[in-house]
């Protein structure tokens, strides 16, 4: 998905001369086809992502769209407070990028552990959520928020993603489909959930990759009433997730007895592994 992000990028680019990619300190395999098609608008700011952001709120504010990318937590907690003022606040089009959601970088340790983000960004009122689940959702959120520009998160797996969908054009809180079974029962998805849990032939299976704060929930309820049985799932800890945001602006109540979620449980915390080793065991299903 990364690699799919840069090479679009670079597309976007070469017709958009107000697009800005910014790294910190990291990225190196990966970025360099944008660095070397366009090195007057590429920044390596070192590691200082509370300096990237404030950097990216200033270009922003003279109509840059600015690509802040980094990998786990950095780019999003170190910098929460610069994201919150500089950029939500003033509703400047400045993308954050983490790579690695979940605990792609398991092994690294829990620093770079991306399993409460959902939580944090969705909390800023002008922030849109953008959680792919494949390289093909990923080009369809990217050329999303360059048609509309906002501040916005962008949250990626790391590499070897499978392809799952084949729609080109998303909107926000709109399900996108994945596999028609013809099912009483529903997976409901976001971010790179599906490419731990795999394929469940016997359940037809949505993803939502664009949702937040200001994103109404309406076609998504319309979807959840037609079945029986709804798995949400996330690669997220449950608390302030994508199960809760649905759950929080549900306005038909009664959808919320058929909904469970499926999510990474609190004994993740703290544990380190490969990204196998920790999601075997720390699924949680309520």
């Amino acid at each position: 998905m990364r690699n799919t992000f840069i090479s679009n990028l670079v597309e976007h680019a070469a017709q958009n001369e107000n697009i800005i990619l910014m790294v910190g300190d990291l990225g190196f395999g990966t970025v360099e086809p944008f660095q070397e098609s366009f090195p007057s608008r590429f920044f390596n700011v070192g590691i200082a992502e509370q300096n990237m952001a404030g950097m990216a709120a200033g270009l922003a504010s003279r109509g840059f769209h600015v690509f802040n990318y980094s990998i786990g937590n950095f780019p999003t907690f170190r910098a929460a407070e610069h994201i919150r003022n500089d950029i939500d606040y003033h509703n400047f089009s400045v993308t954050t990028v983490s790579i690695g959601g979940g605990v792609a970088y398991g092994s690294l340790g829990y620093s770079h552990h991306t399993f409460q983000d959902f939580s944090l960004m969705r909390s800023f009122p002008n922030t849109i959520i953008l959680a792919p689940c494949d390289p093909e959702e990923t080009m369809a959120c990217l050329s999303y928020i360059l048609k509309f520009p906002q501040p916005s998160y962008l949250r990626l797996g790391k590499n070897g993603e499978k392809k799952l969908t084949s729609k080109s054009s998303l909107k926000p809180g709109l399900p996108n489909l994945v596999k028609m079974n013809n099912s009483r029962s529903l997976i409901l998805s976001t971010g790179t959930a599906l490419q731990s849990i795999g394929i469940n032939e016997d359940a037809d299976i949505f993803t939502v990759p664009i949702w937040g704060q200001s994103v109404d929930t309406s076609e998504i309820e319309c979807l959840l009433s037609s079945y029986d049985d709804v798995l949400i799932c996330e690669d997220h800890l449950l608390s302030g997730g994508f199960y809760s945001w649905i759950v929080e602006n549900l306005k038909n109540k009664q959808l919320f007895v058929k909904m469970r979620s499926k999510h990474y449980g609190a004994g993740i915390i703290g544990d380190v592994g490969s990204r196998d080793y920790l999601e075997k065991s720390n699924w949680n299903e309520i």
